[in-house]
């Protein structure tokens, strides 16, 4: 019996035997259950074997599914080489650049300038995925990421960008009301605005406020970053922002407590990424955009926000960026 599974039919066994869920599968390949479920029976009744067992929970492969992994994964590695490779024939050509990056970085560091960045690049389309979850940049989920974790595939290239300080900040309306705290001790008669999310140390403030709960402290959580900016802005507590919101003119005041967070920015991408001239192009700007000796909050060591003003402002000013963030909707309001 001949059989010639389709390679859509084998990404989608692939999505399935990732999540061992076919619910997952299809969030995941933008497709409905049924249609997954569909698939993998039409390619099970192709090959002739079963290759999930289907449960109450979830599916679990089978061992003649188990087998089919590794093969599976080497055509979709081969099927991205091609893809990669076709793509460096021709530089003129109009192309999209895809950017994963954790969702402040994103919103409201890298956008303001990649508007610049375009502008000077007309014949790159850019698609920047914000968010907290990790982009596989192997499986070509992007061709460049930039995240709080360190790459551990041994198979892509990883770059240490720099250091990312958070530090407490509050608004100017918040400290109005309900003035500043002077020392940690005194968090616990404040409100907080709490942010969680993957690639997020959840464990940072009840660590640093000596709390084994701060749930009686908390006024506000969510999982967005800018939600989570908003909310400070807006007065609704103390929270932890990236130094950098210094820079980009967010009308806060810094909390000196003595409390500090400091997390790494890694950049990473396939080998061949850097065959692709557009893509070259982008690696080597984000490089640029992290460039410690230009904008100083990204130093390993700390910088106070108020010392910002030591440094040359024309590295990180940009054109026409007011509105840009809670920042230029509310700083005239308070």
């Amino acid at each position: 019996m001949k059989c010639d599974p389709s390679w859509d039919d084998l990404k989608v066994f692939l999505a399935c035997a990732r999540s061992l869920s076919f619910r997952s599968a299809a969030k995941t390949l933008g497709l409905t259950s049924s249609t997954v479920v569909r698939r993998i029976g039409a390619l099970e009744e192709e090959l002739g074997f079963t290759l999930f067992d289907r449960l109450p929970n979830g599916v679990q492969l089978t061992r003649e599914g188990a087998r089919l992994v590794s093969s599976a994964n080497q055509i979709e590695q081969g099927a991205f080489d091609f893809q990669r490779r076709v793509e460096t024939f021709d530089p003129q050509k109009r192309g999209i650049v895809k950017i994963a990056a954790t969702e402040g970085i994103g919103s409201y560091w890298l956008m303001p300038r990649l508007i610049e960045f375009q502008r000077g690049n007309p014949m790159m389309v850019i698609d920047l995925r914000a968010s907290e979850k990790t982009a596989d940049v192997a499986r070509m989920e992007a061709d460049v990421a930039i995240q709080f974790e360190e790459p551990t595939n041994p198979s892509v290239m990883r770059r240490r960008l720099g250091s990312l300080h958070v530090y407490p900040y509050a608004s100017r309306r918040y400290v109005d009301l309900y003035g500043a705290p002077e020392k940690i001790g005194e968090m616990t008669d404040h409100r907080l605005v709490d942010q969680v999310g993957p690639q997020l140390d959840e464990g940072a403030w009840p660590r640093y406020l000596g709390l084994s709960d701060i749930e009686g402290v908390i006024g506000i959580r969510t999982n967005s970053s800018a939600a989570h900016f908003y909310a400070i802005e807006r007065g609704a507590g103390i929270g932890g922002l990236p130094t950098f919101a210094s820079a980009v003119g967010a009308n806060l005041i810094p909390i000196d407590i003595g409390i500090h967070h400091r997390v790494d920015i890694w950049m990473t991408y396939h080998p061949d990424a850097r065959r692709t001239p557009r893509v070259a192009t982008m690696i080597d700007w984000l490089i640029s955009s992290f460039d410690p000796s230009k904008f100083p909050w990204f130093r390993d060591e700390f910088i106070h926000p108020s010392a910002f003003a030591d440094f040359d402002s024309r590295n990180w000013e940009v054109n026409d960026v007011a509105g840009f963030a809670a920042a230029g909707f509310t700083k005239d309001l308070f």
